[in-house]
């Protein structure tokens, strides 16, 4: 009962300050709801910015381990990029792909995969460039995710016979039979025949601008394979990658990448001394990258908004003061009447929080109108831990605003108070 008598009554103090010295007021929070809409407008970019460029890099799959020849830039700890003995290792076998979906235990999925970029596919005498051309083997759908919108995918017969079927991205479909439907239809790579069995769900442009389905063709590894030379020699005009998807935690994923190693120098006769010939990339290196950029760019919006917020808080401590020396007669009646210290510190406290939280929240406000403005294709949203951090650290400069004059108007002498 006592909490909410004090919650009343410094929401009656603080409007009538705000009613009665309306541009003082106002001119002393807006110190606060600079520094509160800097460091949350920062924020909330830079979340933004990483959850699209993480977004961006989703068609290397969630939680996948890749075997390959090349490994991901940065992922050697900051050495040089020896490209020269990358080159030299065999690309990843169908072979090995066999011996790895038998042998691996800690997965749940397994899938060998090549790509080729600008490939194209006709119809008629339609024809559309540029797509991106995918031979998937089976295990391919356990791996990636693949939004079948119409029709189906491939079945395990399809795949493991290299069977002339395809499924095409929703952009590619739309350019090659704008009027009807794709499915069932007959479709040309590389003078070869193949009948499309599904149409991708449509995906967007990404942030990026990195590979979308929606300009791309699936078709069953096998098949793939009859198109473009995919053998382990260093000289094949296209390389395949040996995808296996790990469990839900990041220990599942060690041990997935500890078997992997030792599975794969196995099968390729690598002695002990010998160094791997082959790379294990996990995208969570690129997105761990990422975060790190990004935590630089944290530190400066805290730094560009602490300025403001500093001044902000000088700004309140300035209005509790006067509010004081202002009401010190009210103090006064208020301890007459048997009002406790504690009494009278939580009430300008409280009232402190309260101006500095409504300059909080319209800095807040102003970071919700921020994510209206266009941004091209970056989508900004204010996500609810930036709002609570916005808040918690507004009732901080409340708080340690408002603590000194609380105290002074709580040590106040009621005889004197009554007098001044």
């Amino acid at each position: 009962m006592l909490t909410f008598r004090l919650i009343f009554e410094s929401f009656r103090f603080a409007f009538r300050a705000l009613r009665v010295n309306l541009l003082r007021t106002v001119l002393s929070l807006l110190g606060v709801t600079i520094g509160i809409f800097a460091i949350i407008a920062v924020f909330t970019i830079v979340d933004s910015l990483e959850r699209n460029i993480k977004d961006s890099f989703s068609f290397l799959g969630s939680g996948v381990i890749y075997a390959e020849k090349w490994p991901f830039p940065g992922s050697d700890g900051g050495e040089e990029y020896k490209w020269w003995d990358y080159w030299k290792r065999p690309n990843a076998s169908y072979n090995e792909f066999k011996f790895l979906q038998t042998n691996l235990q800690n997965h749940s999925g397994i899938t060998i995969f090549a790509a080729r970029g600008n490939a194209v596919i006709r119809r008629g005498s339609s024809s559309i460039g540029q797509i991106g051309l995918r031979g998937a083997s089976d295990g391919y759908d356990d791996v990636f995710e693949i939004n079948v919108e119409e029709g189906r995918y491939f079945t395990f017969d399809e795949i493991e016979g290299g069977r002339t079927v395809a499924i095409l991205g929703n952009e590619v479909a739309k350019a090659l039979f704008p009027n009807r439907t794709a499915i069932g239809e007959t479709i040309k790579i590389k003078n070869s025949k193949f009948v499309v069995v599904g149409v991708q769900k449509r995906e967007g442009q990404s942030f990026l601008g990195t590979p979308s389905s929606d300009f791309g063709c699936i078709i069953p590894y096998n098949a793939f394979r009859r198109l473009y030379q995919t053998g382990t020699g260093a000289w094949n005009e296209t390389s395949s990658r040996i995808g296996v998807k790990g469990r839900e935690s990041d220990v599942g994923l060690v041990e997935l990448e500890n078997e992997m190693r030792g599975q794969l120098r196995s099968r390729r006769g690598l002695r002990p001394t010998e160094k791997d010939d082959f790379a294990l990339n996990r995208p969570e290196a690129l997105a761990n990258v990422i975060s790190g950029l990004f935590d630089v760019v944290g530190v400066a919006g805290w730094i560009i908004g602490g300025f403001s917020i500093l001044v902000g808080g000088f700004g309140i401590a300035n209005i509790m003061f006067v509010s004081v020396k202002e009401r010190t007669s009210i103090i006064g009646l208020q301890k007459s009447l048997g009002s406790k210290n504690y009494f009278i510190l939580f009430q300008f406290l409280f009232e402190a929080i309260f101006l500095s939280l409504i300059g909080g929240l319209t800095g807040i406000f102003l970071v919700f109108l921020l994510t209206f403005a266009p941004f091209g294709s970056l989508e900004v949203i204010l996500s609810f831990k930036n709002i609570v951090l916005g808040l918690g650290v507004s009732c901080a400069i409340g708080v340690i605003s408002g603590i000194v004059p609380a105290a002074l108007a709580a040590r106040l002498d009621p005889v004197e108070a009554i007098r001044s």
